[in-house]
């Protein structure tokens, strides 16, 4: 279970066990990675099938999903479900629309007319993780940005379930944005066949979206052949708490990225003592319905911890910043925080108003996609407000969630 110490230096071995992590090269999965990736370039769809027979299910119903089947997924999907993804799609391409850059033209002192082009990549592959576990989210946060910025086809790829047949959660929202062509395979194996093009894969100029160790090694490796959107680490989350936070929200905003892996980090730091007792006690209570609750127990095991401090202020100076920062506290304006990784921040200050929301409606919802983040210890190759590909945010348009009445105006984002 989860640790709790006392901000006494205790700290340090955990923050450099964590920062090891995420930069250690498993020189195992690369060997591995490297040589599907020279199997699928030498031997092209044979080789991506047989690798998705070997790893995900032995008889999949499609290599590529027809399109009749991915319109009848939407059809029959839940109405209540596809009213959440078409809330959710509203509200991401509102605030995306908002980061699209134009070009411009421009004459100089002696006459010489310059400008700017800015277009989107004719085509580009979306990775969407299907294996163990689906997230029709990701559709949305990168297929939406590639449409509002010009993309002219998307390829998806996604590992089918273990029956052999492909996600419909992931099928409904590949429908509702567009998405050109989905297949069914997964790992360094599409990867690689959305790098070099097979018989059936098209060759893409650039690929995104979230994987696990194999697939971000395939990108790493393959960064030159095709371009990418960045080398993801583990998932990560800070939660930073006052004696006003709601235990059972806190549990399980930490627990919605401990899920991911085994290799995700969850903190919490907090002034109160009673909070982080109450907050272990969620843990255990919501923990134990849940699917997937070895990963989450591995997970809070070894990479997650509770900090308890005595003044929140001070301490939120000195932080290293996480994928997902979540302030559950009554002076979150008076926070101020050194942003030194691109990251979203979200407040859920619920002295200010009477609803509460857990982190994820900020990502999932509200509309500042999540998934072109760096974690600890990984980096981007192009840190740049606006790509060719995907509209996202750079280290100074930090994607900001208040739910509180509080005024944008007074909080203060500082970059460095």
């Amino acid at each position: 279970m989860i640790k709790t110490i006392k901000a006494d230096g205790s700290e340090k071995e955990f923050l450099a066990g964590m920062k090891k992590r995420s930069s250690e090269v498993n020189a195992e999965v690369e060997k591995t990675v490297r040589a599907i990736i020279d199997d699928v370039a030498a031997r092209g769809d044979e080789a991506v099938k047989e690798y998705t027979a070997r790893f995900d299910c032995p008889d999949m119903q499609y290599y590529r999903v027809p399109d009749e089947v991915i319109q009848d997924a939407l059809t029959n999907a839940d109405p209540d479900f596809v009213n959440s993804m078409l809330n959710a799609q509203e509200n991401i391409t509102a605030f995306h629309t908002r980061q699209k850059q134009n070009g411009y033209m421009m004459t100089d002192e002696s006459g010489c007319i310059l400008g700017q082009r800015v277009r989107g990549l004719d085509r580009v592959g979306l990775y969407v993780p299907g294996g163990t576990a689906a997230y029709p989210s990701s559709v949305l946060m990168n297929a939406i940005p590639a449409k509002i910025a010009g993309v002219g086809e998307i390829i998806m790829v996604t590992p089918p379930m273990k029956d052999g047949t492909p996600n419909n959660d992931i099928l409904v929202a590949a429908a509702l944005c567009g998405v050109d062509k989905i297949f069914m395979c997964g790992g360094a194996q599409a990867v690689a066949a959305l790098a070099f093009g097979t018989e059936e894969i098209p060759k893409v100029s650039k690929i995104v979206g979230p994987g696990n160790i194999f697939v971000a090694t395939a990108k790493k490796l393959l960064y030159g052949t095709v371009d990418i959107d960045m080398i993801a680490g583990p998932s990560e989350i800070l939660i930073v708490a006052d004696d006003t936070a709601n235990p059972k929200y806190a549990a399980a905003d930490l627990m919605s990225q401990a899920e991911h892996d085994k290799l995700a980090s969850s903190v919490l730091i907090t002034t109160s003592q009673r909070v982080a007792d109450e907050t272990v006690k969620e843990i255990e209570r919501q923990v134990a319905d849940l699917s997937r609750k070895d990963i989450i127990n591995t997970s809070l095991e070894h990479f997650g911890i509770m900090d308890i401090i005595e003044i929140l202020i001070k301490k939120s100076k000195c932080l290293f910043i996480k994928i997902h920062i979540g302030h559950m506290n009554r002076n979150f304006i008076n926070i101020v925080i050194i942003v030194k990784i691109l990251c979203s921040l979200f407040s859920e200050n619920n002295c200010t108003v009477n609803i509460e929301e857990p982190i994820c409606s900020g990502y999932f919802v509200k509309g500042a996609k999540s998934i072109k983040l760096r974690t600890v210890g990984t980096n981007p190759f192009k840190e740049r407000g606006f790509d060719n590909v995907l509209i996202c945010s750079a280290v100074e348009n930090c994607g900001v969630y208040i739910k509180t009445s509080v005024k944008l105006r007074h909080l203060r984002i500082l970059t460095v």
